[in-house]
């Protein structure tokens, strides 16, 4: 850090050393940022891109994935996850959403296990595809946390006080997304559109 600098009057020096404590308590405030605060931050909400009716999805044609490139595994498979290995290559439905660069596809690699091959895959956005339920799982957990600053000048944190300055919020933010699709109809539909 650079030298602090010579003020030449006391009520500058005071305004420096206030200022001074203001910085340190943002400072402060930024490394506490743990993954604990993390996982509690609050999810910044977004719209679904992708808005199909039921009969679109139904008249779209099933595309089933396959990975662009595999790398075997130099690991021996754990037969004790078996049966979690079993269930999570199970194919499942769904549309891939890519909320930074919406509409391109995304491009990701997956290992779910050890003693799996590495796969790359090339999922396209915004169209009901099918895939391994892991790689849906892997679109679904992208996500960062954005810190932002709060420009109040006073706040009360748990009573304790009141603080002046700036207090560092942070969200999360989905970067990729995915949610399920079905094909089938809503029992209380039954087999006819009502009108």
């Amino acid at each position: 850090m650079a030298p602090k600098p010579k003020a030449s009057s006391s009520f500058a020096e005071r305004e420096l050393e206030k200022v001074e404590k203001q910085f340190d308590e943002f400072d402060k405030q930024v490394k506490e940022v743990s993954a604990d605060r993390a996982l509690n931050a609050p999810e910044q909400t977004s719209s679904v891109q992708t808005q199909m009716s039921q009969n679109q999805i139904a008249a779209s044609k099933d595309r089933y994935l396959t990975p662009k490139k595999k790398i075997s595994s130099p690991e021996k498979f754990n037969e004790k996850f078996r049966e979690a290995w079993n269930f999570s290559k199970e194919f499942v439905h769904f549309i891939a959403e890519n909320k930074e660069c919406i509409g391109e596809s995304i491009d990701l690699w997956t290992k779910p296990f050890a003693g799996v091959p590495a796969e790359e895959w090339l999922v396209p956005c915004n169209t009901p595809v099918w895939g391994p339920r892991y790689l849906a799982e892997q679109i679904k957990r992208k996500y960062y946390n954005r810190l932002v600053m709060n420009e109040t000048r006073e706040a009360s944190i748990d009573g304790t006080g009141t603080y002046y300055g700036t207090l560092v919020k942070d969200t999360t933010v989905n970067r990729l997304d995915c949610h399920p699709v079905t094909k089938q109809r809503s029992v209380f539909m039954g087999t006819t559109n009502f009108g």
